[in-house]
């Protein structure tokens, strides 16, 4: 028979009180959310029928090229850098045809399903479960990565990889091979993977036999070999990724001085995590050491890395976008999760714990109710329709049959590089049948053929102007072509042609 025990005040404590938290502390909470974060992201796939971003369109395209048996056109037009791992899966969803392309976005949305359960095995293994499952949330509450995830960008799935990699040597010290080969495979998506695979080599290399070493240095260099082995065969310079995306970066205004780049990381960080999120994390920082000084180490080397590889991007003259400081910004918010959920490290009925404990459901609290009167979702809501209803009315532009007669006329012209894949991907043409119309290049092409307008505000301000060049020759390349009689229209789009 079950009877009532006494609270220190002496006053009697129902005995179903305590059941009743011993079954809530019994559930599988990590697997619970896991399968709430999985059937949200299979909900959000089917309402917003996004579609992949420009780089990923590009994957898809060389992808179809190696299967015809053709070189990937990498030196197209403001053509983004290859991913090698990309080039591979963009080749395999694309013989699934025109359904390829949105295969594309459901493997990246359930590659950020994996990222947040990684995100999750790395903070607990670091400091605890509830820690683990508050920094998974704020994860998937900094709207920057899923909206990255709904347009299939690559740097979802790279970060899945790394992310697995540090959980690994989390949970167990110099693990090794898996953890390389996680790193070997983010190597191929991205070229900061391969510092993290160098100094990953360096600290497992030190108690290891030299058989192993041998083992391990392969598994390290994987990622820059192969990438310069793609490029040797396809532009036959090895360096091209390199000096193209430094060019490109140059081209498209994103690179910036070294003076620059400390104030950079702070606005990026603070963009991606938010300033709450980045203050905690801030503060979790100092609570993490004191509290775990040996547990720690390897969210604090991620972040330190991260940064680190931030700064020598910018010193490169590579781009200097927020999309490279992406691994710190979810270290920034594993040790902001610290300190909302730190007091699960404490002793059991501590009242520091309690006190931290009701102070942070207050803070969550708070956060919760200021996102959701200042934060206008509508936005996002549109952002993400405009993503799905943009292309479909491209692709029914496109589809018109006297826009395929049309094409006799001449080549496909797009205002600038920003629609080129996505026309190619739906016309299935060669990169010589699309031409944007400010490639100067192509200046004895562009009179005449079948030109694509946008005639949306949206589409005008995303797909009609390059930032960075608002000149009058940048506006002129978005209204239809001196000479151009209209053919066709959609929402979005419409067609003109000169035969």
């Amino acid at each position: 028979m079950e009877t009532a025990t006494l609270t220190r005040s002496g006053k009697a404590r129902e005995p179903g009180r305590n059941a009743v938290a011993a079954r809530m502390r019994g559930l599988p909470w990590p697997l619970l959310a896991l399968a709430a974060l999985s059937i949200a992201t299979l909900i959000g796939f089917l309402v917003y029928p996004t579609y992949p971003n420009y780089d990923s369109y590009y994957s898809l395209l060389w992808g179809r090229e190696v299967l015809h048996g053709t070189l990937p056109s990498f030196d197209a037009y403001r053509a983004p850098t290859e991913h090698p791992l990309a080039i591979v899966f963009g080749a395999l969803v694309s013989l699934l045809g025109d359904t390829g392309d949105r295969v594309m976005v459901f493997a990246t949305l359930a590659s950020f399903v994996v990222l947040a359960a990684g995100l999750y095995r790395l903070a607990r293994a670091s400091f605890g479960t509830v820690v683990g499952l508050v920094a998974a949330g704020l994860a998937c509450t900094r709207f920057d990565f899923p909206f990255l995830a709904a347009r299939a960008y690559v740097d979802i799935p790279y970060l899945a990889f790394v992310i697995w990699a540090a959980a690994l040597e989390a949970e167990q010290r110099r693990r090794g091979r898996p953890v390389l080969l996680l790193l070997a495979a983010a190597g191929l998506m991205r070229p900061e993977a391969w510092l993290l695979a160098g100094l990953y080599f360096l600290w497992i290399a030190v108690p290891a036999s030299w058989p192993q070493r041998l083992r391990y240095a392969l598994l390290a260099v994987i990622g820059p070999v192969t990438w310069a082995v793609v490029d040797l065969i396809v532009t036959g310079d090895p360096k091209f990724s390199l000096t193209h995306t430094s060019g490109l970066a140059e081209e498209l205004g994103r690179t910036k001085g070294l003076s620059q780049v400390p104030s950079a990381t702070y606005n990026f960080l603070v963009n991606l995590d938010k300033l709450p999120v980045f203050a905690a994390g801030m503060l979790g920082i100092a609570l993490a050491i004191v509290l775990a000084p040996r547990r720690v180490r390897m969210p604090l080397v991620m972040l330190v890395i991260g940064v680190g590889t931030f700064f020598l991007v910018g010193l490169a003259g590579l781009s200097v976008i927020d999309r490279y400081l992406l691994v710190p910004s979810l270290m920034v918010m594993v040790f902001a999760a610290v300190s909302l959920a730190g007091w699960s490290m404490l002793r059991a009925g501590s009242r520091v714990r309690r006190v931290w404990a009701v102070a942070a459901v207050l803070l969550v609290g708070y956060g919760v109710a200021f996102t959701l009167t200042h934060v206008k979702f509508s936005v996002f809501d549109q952002e993400l329709r405009f993503r799905g209803d943009s292309h479909q009315s491209l692709r029914f532009l496109l589809a018109q049959p006297a826009v395929q007669r049309a094409r006799r006329c001449g080549p496909v012209l797009t205002p600038n590089h920003k629609l080129i894949p996505d026309v190619r991907w739906l016309l299935k043409a060669g990169v010589n049948d699309v031409v944007a119309r400010s490639d100067p290049a192509q200046r004895a092409r562009i009179g005449r053929g079948v030109a694509i307008v946008p005639v949306d505000r949206l589409s005008l301000l995303r797909q009609g102007f390059t930032v960075g060049t608002e000149t009058p020759a940048d506006t002129a390349d978005a209204v239809p072509p001196p000479g151009f009689q209209r053919l066709a229209t959609a929402r979005y789009y419409s067609a003109y042609v000169r035969c």
